[in-house]
């Protein structure tokens, strides 16, 4: 074969290779641009019911991961709550706008009043079943008068959110900022062409002339000082809900949905367990208060501080799994028990580690009730936020107090107790181990206790010290008493009443 040959069927061979690399190429386009296809649509239904709470937060966070696996599914919310906590309610909102407006749907089920009705306009669709209610969402704060409504400062930023969450999803602002503010009066304005705009008294006062002409008929649709709360009939006029619907089905198949089938994603144990102890909360804190205030006033490390650790571990732990507490909480907190627990095997009486250590603690579980430090103040709630977790953690602290000083004085004494029989008939009645120290006192000698007596201590006698022990109560220092028995070679004292 010559060079001339050669050099042809090389070049033939490269061109079957091309060709080959083509053809293979449009197949495998062809391939991957065959859109995917979901021959069984998958159609979440996840429940938004009960008081909104960082728990309700942190479930609809877990409902988000899983149904983002699936690209095309749609979710469908069904709405049952009077609301909850504003900081919480504004979380979820947050979670749902990361889902595609066409992908979700609330369905109210029975009310959604407050944050419930944030919550609803959230989604990309509104559907309400037969006698349901949405509205009523001004921020409410208890006071020694009763539940009273937050002035303009609270309300601006949630009218700024509702307005947002109503442009994006084409529902009229003016009656979703009148969920919110009492103040406002929204008119229904139909123009000659037929359509009807909903707006307030300051944009209807803003028209222009042509504007104005174009008016056929202006009537009131939400009165000064009322807050809109809208039934499902209403919504539809208003133009928020969709349609009236006594089941999912129904709502899903106006919207075009069919072959579909239904998942349900509901709270698991875990949750329902966070959500549980969100709810008792400042009972653990009280119990495990106490129990470490008892701890530190009894000798020695027992059952009440084990306790005390576990119920506010408890507390810690669930605000943790919330996304409320962190490491540095913990670190406080621990600081804390460690400062109490220097002030109580190593320093005397109880002094400035006790107080620190006590106010760590606190610090440290108001900081574990709340997603901040400071209040932010384009946040206004998150003061009120603040200050009802001081109150709760320092009421916390004041009834444990008191528990703990009723149980020191009346229930403690009782486990030391003596019991009744059977005992052996042979005793040390006659038995003598009597010692120089006991030489020196008398029974009805009276002295003051140098240290707490829990229940043994020292105690000064006739300008001497001795090691005495008492029965059935604790005695604090510096506390007068009186020699009631003499045991061999162990005294007996007794809290001196009187002069």
């Amino acid at each position: 074969m010559n060079r001339i040959d050669k050099h042809a069927l090389i070049f033939r061979v490269l061109i079957g290779l091309s060709l080959v690399a083509v053809l293979w190429g449009f197949g495998n386009f062809s391939v991957r641009a065959e859109p995917d296809a979901d021959p069984a649509p998958t159609v979440f239904v996840v429940p938004v019911s009960g008081t909104v709470d960082p728990g309700m937060a942190a479930f609809m966070k877990r409902v988000r991961r899983e149904i983002s696996e699936k690209q095309y599914a749609k979710v469908v919310f069904e709405i049952d709550t009077f609301g909850g906590r504003v900081d919480s309610a504004l979380e979820i909102v947050d979670t749902l706008l990361k889902i595609p407006p066409e992908r979700s749907v609330a369905f109210v089920t029975e009310k959604a009043i407050s944050a419930g009705a944030l919550i609803s306009l959230a989604c990309g669709e509104l559907a309400m079943a037969p006698g349901t209610t949405i509205g009523d969402t001004a921020p409410i704060i208890q006071s020694q008068e009763g539940p009273k409504m937050m002035g303009e400062k609270f309300q601006s930023p949630l009218r700024a959110k509702f307005r947002a969450l109503a442009e994006r999803n084409g529902y009229p602002a003016a009656l979703a900022e009148a969920m919110v503010t009492p103040a406002k009066v929204v008119y229904a304005v139909e123009r000659q062409d037929g359509t009807t705009a909903y707006m307030d008294a300051r944009a209807f006062a803003e028209l222009d002339a042509a504007e104005k002409e174009g008016v056929a008929r202006k009537k009131t649709a939400v009165e000064k000082g009322e807050l809109l709360t809208m039934h499902d009939a209403e919504a539809r006029q208003y133009g928020f809900s969709r349609i009236s619907a006594s089941d999912i089905d129904t709502v899903l198949a106006d919207m075009g949905v069919d072959g579909y089938t239904i998942e349900r994603i509901a709270p698991n144990w875990s949750e329902i367990m966070v959500r549980f102890i969100g709810g008792i909360a400042p009972i653990l804190m009280m119990i495990g208060l106490a129990a470490l205030y008892i701890e530190i006033k009894a000798p020695g490390f027992g059952v009440p501080g084990l306790v005390g650790i576990i119920c506010l571990a408890i507390v810690f732990l669930n605000q943790y799994f919330v996304g409320l507490a962190n490491y540095t909480e913990f670190l406080v907190i621990l600081l804390g028990l460690v400062l109490m627990g220097v002030e109580v095997f190593v320093l005397p009486g109880f002094g400035i580690a006790g107080f620190a250590g006590i106010f760590c603690v606190a610090v440290g579980m108001i900081l574990a009730l709340q997603d901040f430090v400071l209040p932010d103040p384009d946040y206004p709630w998150q003061m009120s936020i603040l200050i009802g977790n001081i109150v709760r953690v320092v009421g916390s602290f004041l009834i444990a107090f008191v528990i703990g000083l009723l149980s020191i004085r009346y229930v403690l004494p009782r486990f030391s107790s003596a019991t009744e029989g059977p005992y052996l008939q042979a005793s040390l009645a006659g038995a003598h181990a009597d010692s120089e120290e006991t030489k020196r006192v008398a029974v009805g000698d009276t002295g003051e206790a140098m240290t707490y007596l829990r229940p043994s201590g020292k105690a000064e006698i006739n300008d001497d010290i001795f090691d005495v022990i008492t029965e059935n109560e604790y005695v604090e220092k510096d506390t007068p008493v009186v020699v009631t028995k003499i045991r061999g070679n162990t005294i007996v004292v007794d809290r001196k009443d009187g002069p």
